[in-house]
């Protein structure tokens, strides 16, 4: 396939030229070896040669990279690390390409964009063109006509026992300066705000067609497994996009409920789908310079646009527990119900958070369940979606300041850095956050 070796091009170009200053990182920080094997594994392609020798090297390097990205010193050696992870993974599915293997070759792909985050913009581009011309190829694409399904809104809040106050609501936005100036230090929902999104009218989320007609077959995503991260038996995996929008309820394929809870949450879907991307408008909100008193530590995200987009996508009764994030976010509810509890930071002390510090002499220390890391110390071990009072101070201090709200499919909720927050689906559920 000509295509094959016009894609590999520009990698055989940047390996054969030893002063390349992506080769020259390559040959600094992963070493000789890695570099050998990686350019005769992309010269073998590039000619045609079997397979075979080199396809345990390439996993061998995506191993190698995998393990030396989580103990990066340093934000470049990461993305040096990344790009050999990018790079062995294309060079290992195209090698392993064939009419049985098509769907094979897209999840390696597929997991060099979930992993490695595509290494840079231009490596992206690459692996998300390959994908294409392998769907293509084989065909592996579906269509989808565009349509317009109507879905009835539910305006009735669910009250939940551990909230005592509603988020305040607008129908209308409020200006950008107003924002900026009065609205920023605290929660708020803007109801429909995203009802005319591509996402809710030609191009709808709420349909199973149209998520399988921009992804191709063949897709994989990563999903937790379980009710709730806090428990031993939540685990995360990935799974095949098909076969997870068959697990969920859409208005085009009705599903019934299930025991087994299957969530891809915190996960940048656009990044792996850039036509969802195109699908939704990016509020003003996030270009707003700010500064917030409750949460000192805040600082905007560190990439370029310094804005992380992620999707949450799950069935009914999917829960993410209490917890605290260190961005602005703007919450987007596109497909479903959602209801959300939401607590301010002054309520810290009480909310009982997996990792514990303190110097006095009886307290708890780092005290985490066995599957939790440090990472978890966001978390609260209090289910504020139950009604049992384990936690008296909790019922005492927090629960007369939280507040909640159940968004409906095209309500934005905005919340500052630092507050509690916790969500529970009522419905197949489709969410985009923007933190800033």
């Amino acid at each position: 396939m000509l295509w094959m070796k016009e894609c590999i091009q520009p990698l055989l170009q940047e390996l054969d030229d030893r002063e390349n200053s992506s080769t020259h990182s390559l040959l600094t920080v992963c070493g000789g070896q890695c570099y050998n094997d990686l350019r005769k594994a992309t010269h073998a392609l590039a000619a045609s040669q079997s397979s075979s020798p080199y396809v345990d090297i390439l996993q061998t390097l995506i191993d190698t990279s995998h393990e030396h990205m989580r103990s990066a010193s340093s934000h470049s050696v990461l993305m040096v690390w990344r790009r050999l992870y990018t790079d062995a993974s294309i060079v290992k599915a195209l090698l392993k390409l064939n009419v049985s293997t098509a769907l094979l070759s897209i999840s390696i792909l597929d997991r060099a964009i979930i992993v490695a985050g595509g290494a840079d913009d231009d490596r992206l581009d690459l692996v998300i063109s390959i994908i294409s011309k392998i769907q293509s190829t084989f065909s592996l694409n579906s269509s989808f006509t565009p349509a317009y399904p109507t879905t009835a809104r539910n305006e009735q809040d669910i009250q939940l026992p551990t909230a005592t106050r509603h988020v305040p609501e607008f129908s209308a936005p409020p200006s950008f300066l107003t924002f900026q100036e009065k609205y920023s230090a605290h929660p708020f929902v803007v109801r429909n705000y995203a009802s005319d999104w591509p996402a809710m009218q030609d191009h709808p989320w709420c349909l199973s067609r149209y998520l399988r007609s921009i992804s191709g077959r063949g897709r994989v995503v990563p999903v937790e497994v379980g009710k709730d991260y806090r428990m031993d038996s939540w685990n995360q995996c990935f799974m095949d996009w098909d076969t997870f929008l068959d697990s969920l309820d859409f208005i085009d394929q009705p599903v019934q409920e299930s025991d087994d809870v299957i969530y891809m949450a915190q996960h940048d879907l656009m990044k792996q789908f850039p036509a969802l991307r195109s699908d939704i408008r990016v509020p003003d909100y996030v270009y707003t310079s700010l500064q917030s008193s409750e949460y000192p530590d805040y600082r905007p995200p560190g990439n370029e646009e310094k804005l992380i987009i992620n999707s949450w996508l799950g069935p009914k009764g999917t829960v993410s527990p209490a917890h605290t994030d260190p961005y602005y976010n703007l919450y987007v509810q596109v497909v479903g119900r959602k209801t959300v509890w939401l607590a301010s930071p002054t309520v810290s002390p009480d909310m009982h958070s997996f990792c514990v510090v303190s110097t006095s002499s009886n307290s708890e220390e780092y005290i985490m369940p066995k599957s939790a890391s440090l990472s978890t110390g966001n978390t609260s071990r209090v289910d504020v979606f139950e009604t049992e009072r384990e936690y008296e101070d909790f019922y005492r201090n927090v629960v007369p300041h939280a507040m909640s709200v159940t968004l409906e499919a095209g309500d934005m909720l905005f919340f500052p850095p630092g507050w509690w927050h916790a969500m529970r689906s009522e419905a197949t559920s489709f969410s985009v956050s923007m933190w800033f």
